[in-house]
């Protein structure tokens, strides 16, 4: 089991001169806190107009810095939005590779469609054409990193014979990744051969039962890339505190916080009748089971409370078939900065040795006989 951050980048109002900055910033030392730490990898999302939920329209940026500040953590460009209102698949590869080489070979690369009519109708684009173009998008990026000339004439974009430049430093290409919320969407990215990004905090057995789903798909898969990427990531809240009340409170309120930040982002299928969205979006599918549970008890599988709680619930996650848990570590500044980096330090020193690889222990153990 592995674990990375996951930032939305959410901004509380009043909106004043330093808030903005001071919100960057936070996230930045925590990206650099969780690289000491030991987390291996820090997704940043792509959203637009989404107002206090997350003002991370650049998140390319943003993770640029991030490389540039950390050493061994790796970034994930997650989710590139693959719609053509929205980016073009050949600047969304440039991007990609320029990351990927002043990074080191560090990226992680996530792909999606959007599910907000505020995204897609700010752009205007056609909620119908959504997952044909993100289909389009996950077939040609890696033809673009690998040719070294490609031209294409197809349903979302055309473009004649070029050499598109610079070529991403890992080879054959960074792995690629799918956001999973609407059910199905594991399936689409088994059959890819795409890694499962998981964005939603459903219960832990209906997740073990898609992933189940999803490891037996992947086995037959034609994939879109040069090699296929089988993990399987989650996303939860983190907050860990020596006690375990506070620490569930304050967890189930950035819970509760994101929550409502949700409740006031107008989804697709709320805002345009169409198939191609089966369920009201990824933000409703992102709220269920993440701050509601029986009285005096935090939910299942939501990673807040005491260290013992805490890892109580990673184990729950690991049993279903998750590969890493990607933490929200906090929601509109909810919790104070040195609270939320006391927690991920409490974490890194009091759960993830609990999941460490016996092998990296041995050689941890080994290392440090050998004065190493």
């Amino acid at each position: 089991m592995k674990f990375g951050v996951f930032f939305e980048i959410s901004v509380p109002r009043p909106w004043g001169p330093e808030t903005e900055y001071t919100v960057y910033q936070n996230c930045l030392e925590q990206a650099r806190l969780a690289d000491e730490l030991g987390f291996d990898q820090a997704w940043a999302v792509e959203h637009h107009f989404l107002e206090e939920y997350s003002h991370c329209s650049a998140p390319e940026v943003f993770l640029t810095a991030v490389a540039m500040q950390t050493e061994r953590i790796r970034v994930g460009h997650g989710i590139v939005t693959c719609v053509p209102e929205i980016n073009s698949p050949v600047r969304a590869a440039e991007r990609a590779a320029v990351l990927d080489l002043v990074s080191g070979g560090r990226l992680e690369f996530g792909t999606g469609r959007s599910a907000t009519w505020t995204e897609l109708g700010g752009f205007g684009a056609n909620p119908d054409e959504t997952k044909k173009t993100w289909d389009e998008f996950v077939r040609v990026i890696p033809k673009l990193w690998t040719r070294e000339r490609f031209g294409y004439e197809g349903r979302a974009f055309s473009m004649p014979e070029r050499t598109v430049l610079p070529k991403p430093y890992q080879k054959p290409h960074p792995p690629m990744w799918v956001a999973v919320t609407s059910p199905g969407t594991e399936i689409d990215a088994a059959e890819r051969g795409l890694g499962s990004l998981g964005l939603s905090f459903g219960g832990v057995a209906e997740q073990a039962k898609k992933i189940a789903a999803y490891r037996k798909r992947i086995q037959s898969c034609d994939p879109v890339g040069e090699f296929v990427n089988e993990q399987v990531n989650t996303v939860s809240f983190l907050y860990c505190h020596e006690d375990l009340e506070r620490g569930a409170r304050t967890g189930q309120l950035l819970a509760g916080t994101f929550n409502y930040l949700a409740e006031q982002t107008l989804s697709t299928r709320q805002a345009f009748p169409t198939p191609s969205y089966h369920t009201p979006g990824l933000l409703q599918a992102l709220r269920r089971e993440s701050s509601s549970g029986p009285e005096g008890r935090v939910p299942e599988g939501l990673t807040v409370g005491d260290p013992e709680h805490v890892a109580r619930a990673v184990r729950r996650w690991e049993e279903a078939g998750v590969d890493r848990i990607n933490f929200l570590l906090n929601v509109m500044e909810t919790v104070p900065q040195e609270e939320v980096l006391a927690s991920m330090r409490l974490f890194a020193r009091e759960v993830m040795p609990r999941f460490a690889e016996p092998h990296a222990e041995a050689e941890r153990a080994a290392a440090s006989a050998a004065g190493g």
